[in-house]
């Protein structure tokens, strides 16, 4: 089994893949929309597109569950993610010389992307959840997902101290710097760790890959909770690909400023996991089912307050807003990937990979599908109104999808299975 110390390492393989994802999800965005004035669903259908491909992330996991070695896949990923990080960075500087050859290198690269996230992702969660001791899995979810905030939160403020003032040449130097870091960090995190661990004593039984999903699928906790996943995380990404254009175009950030804001709101999510770990596994304060219902609420109480601030032109609350939005989001998603954990070792035996690989692709296409949502909203109402009133609307029906998906948490999410979590243990 994972010892404390292979956790923590493990959490840095997903500090790395954050750091490289959020260049493309935040500042290569509002590089194409602002800088370049080109339309929001152009990064949003980029961004839909590395979504899309994860659609193979079941595939991966069962991949792990039958077999091989994860380590491979976990370091050949995160070579696909960044070589694909580095190529969107070029694709961006193509776009303003040669709109077809941009498309051309961005479409290939966001592809590299979503193929990288998908092996390295899936892979790595897959061993945790094979690999983690059933008490350490929910503090395990929530050691390695808060490292991978803080990564996007660190990367974020970061590139965006260094990106003012902007230049492609400062632009690739950065990235580059960012996604070799990343493979590098990635190789000496994960070496060694599998071989260390003991492997199960019964060997999986070979069965093509559709009846092992069948067999998933069939099982209602992991059904109903795939569901959940996608209506919830359709929301949770809706706003990801306007909140810095919306920055920029209504209130006049610049794109330092713009990224920033974003390292902020990243900041935010992770102080939101920091709050719900200590109180769901160190104090015992509710269940995690609680926990998901408040996180939504809260958020749709974020977004709501974002929406109001655009229409007032408060500049001086939009900070501390994102951050509050950011915090809600972490306070919902730790008491979701907690419950996620919980539920991937239930049910029949050797299935968590397929299980994580399942929700993971649920929470995938909702990813991609809440990101070219709100942003095709955006190009559709902005001719028609004002942008505050325009990105406004679009806060507003997230909020209200927030809301639907508390209350269906509240039925979904089933009381037994998540009031029991993983603590930390003296002297282990």
């Amino acid at each position: 089994m994972l010892s404390w110390l292979s956790i923590v390492r493990l959490g840095l393989v997903q500090m790395a893949l954050g750091a490289i994802v959020v260049l493309t999800t935040s500042t290569l965005n509002r590089l194409m929309v602002v800088e370049l004035a080109l339309p929001a669903v152009l990064p949003g259908l980029l961004v839909a597109l590395h979504y899309g491909i994860q659609i193979t992330r079941p595939n991966w996991g069962f991949l792990s569950d039958m077999g091989g070695s994860r380590t491979r896949w976990i370091i050949g990923g995160m070579v696909a993610l960044a070589l694909g990080g580095f190529l969107a960075a070029l694709g961006v500087i193509q776009l303003e010389q040669s709109l077809s050859t941009g498309l051309l290198i961005s479409v290939f690269a966001y592809a590299l992307i979503g193929l990288g996230v998908g092996a390295s992702g899936t892979s790595l969660l897959a061993l945790l959840a094979t690999a983690t001791h059933p008490r350490r899995r929910a503090a395990a979810a929530t050691i390695t997902w808060l490292m991978m905030i803080a990564g996007i939160a660190v990367t974020a403020g970061t590139v965006g101290a260094f990106l003012d003032p902007y230049t492609p040449a400062l632009l690739l130097k950065i990235v580059a710097i960012v996604t070799t870091g990343a493979v590098v960090l990635t190789t000496l995190a994960v070496w060694g760790i599998e071989r260390r661990v003991s492997q199960p004593q019964t060997p999986a039984v070979a069965v093509p890959f559709m009846t092992g999903m069948k067999e998933v699928w069939a099982e209602p906790k992991a059904r109903n909770f795939t569901i959940f996943v996608f209506l919830s995380m359709t929301a949770y990404f809706m706003q990801e690909l306007i909140l810095e254009p919306y920055a920029g175009l209504v209130f006049g950030l610049t794109p330092g400023q713009t990224t920033s804001l974003s390292g902020a709101q990243n900041g935010g999510v992770f102080l939101g996991m920091i709050c719900v770990g200590i109180c769901a596994t160190g104090l015992k304060l509710g269940a995690l089912r609680h926990w998901v219902v408040v996180g939504c609420a809260l958020s749709a109480i974020a977004l709501f307050g974002i929406f109001f601030i655009g229409q007032t032109q408060q500049e001086n609350l939009l900070l501390p807003a994102t951050v509050f939005l950011g915090f809600s989001n972490g306070a919902f998603a730790v008491a979701a990937i907690g419950s996620m954990m919980q539920l991937a070792g239930e049910g029949q035996s050797r299935r968590e990979g397929t299980r994580m690989g399942l929700w993971g692709a649920a929470q995938a296409v909702a990813a991609g599908f809440g990101g070219l949502l709100g942003a095709a909203a955006v190009d559709i109402l902005r001719p028609l109104m004002t942008d505050a009133d325009a990105f406004g609307a679009v806060f507003l029906v997230e909020g209200s999808l927030f809301l639907i998906a508390g209350l269906m948490a509240a039925r979904v999410i089933e009381r037994n299975t998540y009031t029991q979590t993983s603590h930390f243990v003296p002297g282990e």
